[in-house]
C-alpha cells in the first residue's frame, strides 16, 4: 500500500461548515501556489517539501498526519 495525500477529503469534509476553505484560499493563506495545493489535493505529486506541509497544516489547523492516508497501489 502506498501513502497518499488526503487533502481533497479534508477539504470536502469541511464543505458547508464554518471552517470550509477552497484550494485557492488555502494556497493564499499558506503562502504557496494554487498549483501546489491542487497537485497535492489530486495526488499528482510524489514529493512535497516539509515546509510546504507545515504551512498547509498551520493554515488548516491540523497535524501533519491529517494530510495522509494509506491507499492502494
Amino acid at each position: 500500500m502506498a501513502v497518499q495525500f488526503r487533502l481533497d477529503k479534508l477539504l470536502e469534509e469541511r464543505e458547508g461548515k464554518p471552517n470550509a476553505i477552497s484550494q485557492s484560499e488555502l494556497a493564499r493563506q499558506a503562502g504557496v501556489t494554487f498549483a501546489t495545493v491542487n497537485a497535492i489535493a489530486n495526488n499528482r505529486t510524489r514529493q512535497v517539501h516539509l515546509d510546504t506541509l507545515d504551512k498547509l497544516c498551520k493554515a488548516l489547523g491540523v497535524e501533519p498526519g491529517a494530510l495522509f492516508k494509506r491507499g492502494r497501489g
